[in-house]
């Protein structure tokens, strides 16, 4: 079996009987064990199924857009249009990805504060229409660049400020403002956004944002707009449980401000929820060093039979490659150990993990803890969906880890249930037995 990360056709590697994504890992470990113990990923499409099918038992009346920037996977991106999901791009190439897989233009929002002027004309030649707006200089250049379009205005949130360097979204006193300039430079509004970062806890955060929002509303009506949609950003971190205390803290709120009976169309921006479970990366150890330190922690020029040792380990790739969402401030999660590489009950040590390039910026995970590995030992890393498998940095271009995508046939008889064929919707996947 091969990978197919540059084909234009994606092979998914559909697991009948009693295989496992497990056993797809053991057999793809055994074959880089033969070659040159390179990393690679698995990614299971059924996942995404099964994430769409829960939001839509959990918030049926919110419907959801991806933030492409979260995994641009043009596999996931295929997958998701074939589910009917909305996407939300904030440059040219991420449209362009999008609309190449037969999206509607309708079915697209071009995000980001401060957007480029050819952003805005591609998406003006395109018929994107739906334009994030949060301040008078953006505001000018839509104007100029594309007249047609309608703008979601962006309200600033307490809880994102609080977290955020630079707070994202304007007052309410500033919307009334842009209401009025868009006014009168001809420009519509049809909606308000907000974003409450998944990472807060109180509840209270989405009744003042929705609050505010149903505030902007009511001044856009005021002046004549249309208001149609309601986006309450991407607050979704992956965790089901996360994401039903989110519904049942909002769902009285919309009831209230933006009752069905309204008309308003409520969106939402899951990225981490769709795609933090689908890829797990597998890496090899490819060099270690001991760090010898005292008990109060100071390194030591020579390990002694009464200090603990610590381990760096040196990884087949950094993030300069699969792991750039550290770069990013994503936080990596910590590895298991292929089961291959070690023995029951072994005793677990302080450890560093790194990329190859011996840079110090390539520090995967800070401090973990595992059993003393050997080089040639393999680690797993989990929920790498919205970590690592974004395009590469600018700066960097690695050769990209193949790619094997699978689904159990379980996953499979559910897709084709929805609707979703290799025929007609997922044009760009073809299908094998695993193990062929």
């Amino acid at each position: 079996m091969k990978g197919f990360a540059d084909e234009p056709n994606y092979v998914i590697e559909l697991l009948d009987g009693g295989s496992t994504l497990e056993d797809v890992i053991d057999s793809h470990i055994y074959e880089q064990a033969l070659a040159e113990k390179n990393a690679f990923v698995v990614a299971d499409i059924g996942a995404l199924m099964r994430q769409h099918i829960l939001w839509q038992s959990v918030m049926p009346l919110v419907r959801p857009f991806y933030p492409v920037k979260c995994n641009s996977s043009p596999a996931v991106i295929e997958v998701l249009a074939a589910l009917g999901v909305g996407f939300v791009c904030t440059n040219k190439a991420e449209t362009t990805l999008v609309l190449s897989h037969d999206v509607p233009p309708e079915n697209i929002i071009l995000a980001g504060v401060c957007k480029q002027l050819s952003h805005i004309k591609h998406a003006a030649k395109n018929g994107i229409n739906y334009l994030l707006c949060e301040n008078e200089a953006e505001l000018c250049k839509i104007a100029r660049a594309h007249p047609n379009a309608k703008l979601l205005l962006q309200v600033s949130t307490e809880s994102q400020a609080e977290e955020a360097s630079m707070a994202l979204g304007c007052s309410l006193k500033k919307c009334r403002h842009l209401l009025e300039m868009a006014k009168e430079l001809g420009v519509q509004v049809e909606g308000v956004t907000f974003q409450v970062p998944a990472s807060n806890k109180d509840p209270q955060a989405y009744t003042n944002a929705l609050s505010d929002a149903r505030c902007v509303f009511d001044m856009g009506e005021e002046l004549g707009f249309s208001m149609k949609i309601l986006d309450m950003g991407g607050g979704f971190s992956g965790s089901e449980f996360q994401m039903r205390q989110t519904h049942a803290a909002i769902k009285p709120l919309l009831d209230a401000y933006f009752p069905v009976t309204s008309g308003v169309q409520v969106i939402a921006e899951p990225g981490s929820f769709y795609v933090s479970s689908i890829f797990t990366l597998v890496v090899s150890i490819i060099g270690k060093k001991v760090v010898a330190r005292d008990l109060c922690g100071q390194p030591q020029d020579e390990l002694t039979s009464n200090d603990e040792p610590e381990f760096m380990y040196y990884m087949s790739d950094g993030v300069y490659g699969s792991f750039v969402g550290k770069l990013l401030g994503n936080t990596i999660p910590s590895p298991s150990v292929h089961k291959m590489s070690m023995t029951a009950e072994e005793p677990v040590f302080s450890s560093s993990l790194w990329g190859p390039s011996c840079d110090m910026l390539d520090q995967v995970v800070e401090h973990c803890l595992l059993p003393e590995l050997a080089v040639g030992d393999w680690l797993i890393f989990n929920n790498m969906g919205a970590s690592g498998q974004e395009e590469p940095a600018a700066f960097s271009d690695p050769e990209k880890p193949p790619v094997y995508y699978t689904i159990s046939m379980r996953d499979w008889f559910e897709m084709q249930k929805a609707g979703i064929s290799l025929d007609n919707t997922m044009k760009n996947f073809s299908l094998i037995h695993y193990g062929m």
